[in-house]
């Protein structure tokens, strides 16, 4: 078979679905693994005799590693390799996974969360950039799409899954059977990720590291903090004002450092910014579906956690049929008039969950949240291969690193934004404060209407940024008639 576009050196297309089999199972697992354990919280109370404020941390441990150092572990791999990385992350992965399912108590748990979260930053930083090389370009759209579906639909699974195992088996069962999958995927690894040798020269940004470090942590901390104290709480606007200081500190590091972490340039390149900004709006959507609708069905329709559980399935299911197509149609047409489409649907999607009430039935909910699922499907995967085909190679650990933090961030942002405007809207319809799962169930409903609208609005926003992305991108491949 032959490729119109040699490969890289240290690369064999012929290994590519090897190649796909090692960075799918890593990427699965550590997405899993930030959902799954929400599962576990009520049952980690009880068996660790903690307080809940304290076994959050289980959560919020993994998720703040995963973010703050994924950049930081993308620009080093576009330093030393990729390869390395990766290995050395999924093995560390796989160990603190073990550590997590034979800890003690909730400090030690949380502890090597943080392990379990550098191993997936590790994956995280490098996996897209791994997959952009191994396969040749006019296939990328396929691969990061089926890349993007894993993602996705561990992302939707985890909740459902947890509470499975910990029905079944027990709590550390979600974390032991990440062990089998973990030898042999760094197994994997090891043995078919192509080893490709960056060329080196560059020094590593220290100072721009730690000050990225800090700016996301601080933001992140301040969204984690609004969820329960408010916007308006002196520790969550404090915490956001120092991320937004950080910002400005790191911008300028960046501009004049020689080697700097994040090639500020790369953000001249407005088609790439949009891209990058309309998949963290895109996410913004799904977080806050996924932490509403189990409200939802679980308040106001009567469901049980397990019923629930296979009602929110729906959407990712979808998901997973479509993007596997969507990349591939990509690949054949350009990915901005299928990403265009993808919002589009996801736009109608969420406008669509305004239908429903206090006595919708399953099948009704499952048929308004599929074209969600199919929306996003339709979207992730040519948005994701346009962004990695936007930059040069010795970017490619980088920008993969900056993909993990819009999604990170996109939930952390939605979950966040969503539920502190769904339970001021409870409030405000019921005229009741407190717990917005005691007001009526209609009040409920209306609230949750009022969330999934503003999630449309936005989205219809980030349609009109791809549309706008597409005709400057046609108008740049029109043809410049010549002087007579």
């Amino acid at each position: 078979m032959t490729h119109a576009v040699p490969p890289p050196p240290g690369v064999d297309y012929r290994r590519k679905w090897l190649v796909l089999a090692a960075i799918a199972m890593g990427i699965f697992l550590g997405t899993i693994d930030g959902s799954i354990v929400n599962a576990s919280l009520p049952t980690l109370v009880t068996e660790l005799d903690a307080s809940f404020a304290t076994v959050q941390w289980v959560v919020l441990a993994y998720l703040l590693t995963l973010a703050t150092l994924t950049l930081t572990i993308g620009r080093l791999g576009d330093m030393i390799g990729q390869k390395p990385i990766y290995t050395a992350g999924f093995a560390l992965f796989t160990v603190g996974s073990t550590l997590c399912g034979i800890a003690q108590d909730e400090r030690w748990l949380i502890g090597f969360r943080v392990v379990q979260g550098l191993g997936a930053a590790m994956i995280f930083a490098l996996g897209f950039a791994i997959l952009t090389e191994a396969f040749p370009p006019q296939e990328r759209g396929r691969v990061l799409g089926i890349a993007g579906s894993i993602v996705s639909v561990g992302i939707a699974i985890g909740p459902a899954l947890g509470g499975l195992i910990i029905d079944t088996l027990s709590w550390r069962w979600i974390f032991l059977v990440n062990l089998p999958v973990g030898v042999v995927g760094t197994w994997t690894a090891h043995r078919f990720v192509p080893k490709v040798t960056p060329p080196g020269g560059e020094r590593f940004d220290f100072s721009g590291a730690a000050t990225f470090f800090v700016t996301l942590l601080s933001v992140m901390l301040g969204l984690t903090f609004a969820q329960s104290h408010g916007f308006s709480s002196p520790r969550s606007w404090g915490l956001l004002l120092l991320g937004a200081i950080g910002l400005g500190v790191f911008v300028a590091i960046e501009r004049r450092a020689a080697s700097p972490m994040l090639d500020l340039e790369l953000f001249a390149d407005r088609l790439l910014s949009v891209n990058l900004l309309t998949g963290w709006m895109s996410f913004i959507g799904i977080a806050g579906l996924f932490v509403l609708a189990p409200f939802y069905l679980q308040y106001v329709l009567g469901y049980d956690t397990r019923t629930m559980g296979l009602l929110l399935i729906g959407a990712p299911v979808a998901l997973g049929v479509v993007a596997p197509a969507s990349g591939w149609l990509s690949d054949r047409v350009g990915p901005r008039p299928v990403l265009v489409v993808g919002l589009a649907i996801m736009a109608a999607g969420y406008a669509g969950l305004t239908t429903l009430g206090v006595d919708t039935t399953g099948l009704h909910y499952v048929a308004a949240s599929v074209p969600i699922g199919i929306g996003i499907g339709v979207f992730q995967s040519p948005n994701n291969s346009a962004v990695m085909g936007a930059v040069p190679r010795h970017r490619l650990g980088v920008t993969s690193g900056m993909l993990t933090i819009s999604r990170i961030t996109g939930q952390i942002t939605g979950i966040a934004v969503l539920a502190t405007l769904w339970a001021a809207r409870v409030a405000a319809r019921s005229g009741l404060d407190g717990d917005p799962t005691a007001a009526p169930a209609a009040q409920q409903v209306a609230a949750f209407r009022d969330a999934m609208l503003v999630v449309a609005a936005m989205l219809a926003v980030a349609f009109g940024l791809a549309v706008w992305g597409l005709v400057t991108e046609r108008r740049a491949m029109r043809p410049v008639a010549e002087p007579v």
